[in-house]
């Protein structure tokens, strides 16, 4: 050995002790004072990716499946509400999810705007800002999911003011109940890791409310509205899809095995229904498309979300193939059977999608399909009830409170824009710009 290489050996070594110590003593008890710099990294560069996910991936997955002239309105009611979600996050959206526990319905008001955060976050070794950061990118990327429901014809006025109002009134409160010590978590041990139930069966349901209510596009199911650009919605797609990673890793909040495993077990579900939506797709329509790639990814993406850090990458796969053969039969349901006009399936793959994995979660986390393990109390059967209760209170919360607030921000500004607008795009009736300039 060279001494420079003696020198490298002994500097790493002296490192990885260094590391070690906090690592070690966050593991035996799981709660420290002192923030560990390496499971604080993670945490702000899962938030980094948790963003990416809304801006640029959600923006060019939703963007590339509509029409040409109505692309860029797309990208800018993506952008206005992860804007306008951020901001509210920050003024009372964490304090009502994530303040003091008093009832279990609601977080009290001690940190509005972010004031009194503590050195750490309870339960964790990361500092309190960081872990307000990353939940501030779930709130924000949540409602944006939504866009996809209205896309051609909501008009951006009332977009920004529902999706604000919808943060603070479905987002915060649920959030609460499950991840911020509320009575659907502590009372009757419904489990999320990482959004099935908190961001996709809030975002589904809420757009399939919306849709409903908004009435179909012009032309509506007999007009063929084909996607202005698949290579968009597939450059969007491995967008999320890396994202992801971050967005169900980082909700082990620690970089440790946890973590690790839940992004192992992402890959593995949307690998599996990316090829099982290939697979229907062929025989079902003679052709395997790309559209269907991108859809099928994200349909197993949404369906491990709530199961990522608690099963085994077998099970996973298991999650991936079963979101394919529910999410593709929804979409035709819903579109050409109900002529329900959820333009982008926001209901079908995310809605769906995060129901059923928030069920089949209560199976594999028996420990002999390599689950985790049930809590003392708990059974398949007790768990499965309890995420039962949990997915079918959030969906009729979500339901009800969107349905308001849709009518309501309706009296202050039309939901829908004119016949005429409509027919020339939401580029220019609403933003005055075309996303293309081709002369």
């Amino acid at each position: 050995m060279t001494e420079t290489t003696a020198r490298r050996a002994i500097a790493a070594t002296g490192a990885m002790l260094t590391l070690l110590t906090p690592l070690a003593a966050h593991a035996q008890d799981g709660l420290t004072d002192v923030a560990d710099s390496g499971d604080t990294a993670w945490i702000l560069v899962s938030s980094a990716l948790v963003l990416m996910m809304a801006a640029p991936g959600l923006t060019l997955f939703y963007g590339g499946l509509v029409r040409a002239k109505n692309f860029l309105s797309v990208l800018v009611q993506c952008g206005a509400i992860v804007a306008v979600a951020s901001l509210l996050w920050i003024v009372a959206g964490y304090s009502l999810a994530f303040g003091p526990v008093g009832n279990g319905w609601i977080g009290g008001g001690g940190a509005l705007m972010l004031a009194n955060l503590g050195n750490v976050r309870a339960g964790t070794a990361v500092p309190e800002s960081a872990y307000a950061l990353f939940q501030l990118c779930f709130a924000a990327i949540t409602p944006a999911l939504m866009a996809g429901a209205w896309v051609d014809r909501a008009r951006f006025g009332w977009v920004v003011g529902f999706a604000a109002l919808w943060g603070l009134t479905v987002y915060a409160p649920v959030a609460h109940w499950i991840w911020g010590g509320g009575w659907l978590a502590t009372k009757l041990g419904t489990l999320d890791f990482a959004g099935g139930i908190v961001v996709h069966t809030t975002a589904g349901v809420s757009a399939l409310v919306v849709a409903v209510l908004l009435g179909k596009r012009a032309g509506f199911p007999k007009t063929l509205m084909l996607p202005h650009s698949p290579a968009l919605t597939m450059a969007g797609a491995a967008l999320l899809w890396v994202g992801w990673f971050g967005f169900n890793g980082g909700s082990a909040l620690a970089a440790n095995d946890d973590a690790a495993a839940a992004i192992l077990n992402t890959h593995a579900a949307a690998c599996a229904a990316a090829l099982m939506w290939l697979v229907i797709e062929k025989f079902a329509v003679g052709k395997a498309t790309s559209i269907g790639f991108a859809t099928g990814a994200i349909a197993g993406l949404a369906t491990v979300t709530p199961a990522a850090g608690f099963i085994s990458p077998g099970a996973a796969i298991v999650f991936g193939i079963v979101a394919a053969g529910l999410c593709y039969p929804m979409i035709q349901l819903i579109k050409f059977r109900l002529e329900i006009d959820d333009s982008l399936d926001v209901f079908a793959v995310h809605g769906v999608g995060g129901i059923a994995g928030s069920l089949l979660l209560a199976v594999f986390l028996s420990p002999a399909l390599g689950g985790t393990g049930y809590a003392e109390h708990m059974g398949m059967a007790s768990q499965l009830v309890a995420q039962a209760i949990g997915v079918g209170v959030v969906a009729a919360w979500s339901a009800v409170v969107s349905a308001i607030l849709a009518v309501a921000v309706n009296l202050a500004c039309p939901m829908r824009v004119s016949e005429d607008e409509e027919r020339e795009g939401l580029d220019l009736s609403s933003h005055g710009e075309r996303a293309w300039e081709l002369d």
